[in-house]
C-alpha cells in the first residue's frame, strides 16, 4: 500500500456506512439531463462510445419526470447534480426546469460547458440561488482550448464567464461559481487555477482525475496527468452507494457513474420512489457487500478502474465548502450551506 493510500484510509470515517444526511435519502441525485452535445472533448466517455446513439429516444429528461424528481428531492433538500451525457443548457427547458427545482427545495450542481448562457439565463439562474454552477473549462489559452474543448469558442466562453461574475455581483446573488479541468496530459493544471481562480474570479477550481470509465480512451491518446489514487480499494468501500444515485434520462436509476450505459437497474423513478429506491434491495446488496470488504465480488466493481479515486473525504461537499468560503469571503453576505458542514468538519 502506498503512503498515500495510507493516509488517505486513515483520514476515512472510522465507521463506513450511510452518511447522516444520507439516512433517508440520496445527499446527491446525478441526473442525465441531456445527452447532445455541441462539443466533442477528447477525454469524454460519451465522444469515445455509442452511448448518445442509445439514448435517441430519449435525449432530454422529461419534464414530467424532472419534476418528480424535483418534487421528491426538495423536502430533503438533496442536490440535483445537472450532468450526464451532454450539454445541460441545450435542454428545451433547462432554464425552467433548474428554477423549478430550486423553489421546490433542492439544491442544484449544474455542470456546464459555458456556451450557452445568455444575459436572460444567467439572471435567471443567478435569481433562482442556483447553488453552484461549474463551468468545465480544462484550459488557460485558446490552444490548448481547442484541443481539450474541441468545437467550442474560447473567446465565448471568456464572455460568459465574465458576465455571470458580474451578474452575480450586481444581483447578490448565493449561486457558488467555479471552474474544473480534468488533470490530463497536455495540460497545466497549476496555470490553470491561476488563470480561473487568480485573474478570471472563480472561486475555485475542481481538478478532476482522468476516469477511464472502463475503457474510455481519448481520440489524440491522452492520458491522466495524475494517476495517483486517493483510497486503497482492498479495504476502503466506495463512498458513491452511501450518498448519491444516478438516474438517466428515462427515469431509470444506475447504482453509481461508473455504470454510464446503464447496465444496472435498480428501479425507475416514474414508477417507484427514490427514496424505496434508494432503501431497496438493490442498493442494499452493493453497500453490504462493501462494507463486509467484498465489493470485488461484485463485478461491476471489480472492472471498476476509477474506484480508487473515490473519497470519503476529498468529495464534493469539500468543493461545496470551500467555494461557499471564498464567495462568503468576497461579498460578506454570511449565507452558509448548513447540508455540507456536518461532512466536513
Amino acid at each position: 500500500m502506498t503512503d498515500l493510500m495510507t493516509t488517505a484510509a486513515t483520514a476515512a470515517p472510522e465507521k463506513y456506512g450511510l452518511r447522516a444526511e444520507a439516512a433517508k435519502y440520496p445527499m446527491m441525485l446525478v441526473l442525465s439531463f441531456a445527452y447532445p452535445c455541441n462539443a466533442l472533448c477528447p477525454h469524454c466517455p460519451y465522444t469515445n462510445s455509442n452511448i448518445r446513439k442509445e439514448y435517441r429516444d430519449a435525449p432530454y429528461m422529461s419534464e414530467a419526470i424532472f419534476k418528480k424528481i424535483a418534487d421528491e428531492s426538495g423536502p430533503h433538500h438533496a442536490y440535483l447534480r445537472i450532468s450526464g451525457g451532454g450539454e445541460p443548457m441545450l435542454h428545451p427547458k433547462a432554464t425552467e426546469l433548474l428554477v423549478y427545482a430550486k423553489q421546490k427545495g433542492c439544491r442544484i450542481g449544474l455542470i456546464t460547458n459555458g456556451s450557452l448562457f445568455t444575459d436572460e439565463n444567467s439572471r435567471a439562474l443567478l435569481k433562482a440561488g442556483v447553488d453552484m454552477i461549474e463551468f468545465s473549462v480544462d484550459a488557460c489559452d485558446p490552444a490548448a482550448y481547442g484541443i481539450f474543448r474541441k468545437g467550442l469558442d474560447w473567446d465565448e466562453l471568456l464572455a460568459n464567464f465574465q458576465r455571470m461574475v458580474a451578474l452575480r455581483a450586481e444581483m447578490h446573488s448565493t449561486s457558488k461559481i467555479v471552474c474544473s479541468a480534468v488533470n490530463q496530459d497536455g495540460v497545466d493544471i497549476g496555470e490553470i487555477e491561476k488563470f480561473w481562480v487568480g485573474k478570471m474570479g472563480a472561486d475555485y477550481l475542481i481538478k478532476r482525475k482522468f476516469l477511464t470509465w472502463g475503457g474510455n480512451t481519448t481520440l489524440d491518446g491522452q492520458r491522466s496527468a495524475d494517476p495517483t489514487p486517493y483510497l486503497d480499494t482492498e479495504d476502503t468501500p466506495c463512498p458513491f452507494i452511501f450518498e448519491r444515485l444516478n438516474i438517466d434520462s428515462r427515469g431509470n436509476v444506475m447504482v453509481c457513474g461508473y455504470d454510464i450505459s446503464a447496465n444496472t437497474s435498480m428501479g425507475n423513478v416514474v414508477t417507484d420512489s427514490i427514496a424505496e429506491i434508494w432503501h431497496g434491495p438493490g442498493f442494499n446488496f452493493y453497500r453490504d457487500k462493501h462494507l463486509a470488504g467484498k465489493g470485488a465480488d461484485i463485478p461491476l466493481c471489480r472492472g471498476c478502474p476509477d474506484w480508487k479515486y473515490r473519497s470519503w473525504n476529498h468529495n464534493y461537499w469539500k468543493v461545496v465548502a470551500n467555494a461557499e468560503k471564498v464567495r462568503e469571503s468576497k461579498f460578506g453576505l454570511g449565507i452558509h450551506d448548513d447540508f455540507n458542514s456536518p461532512v466536513e468538519r
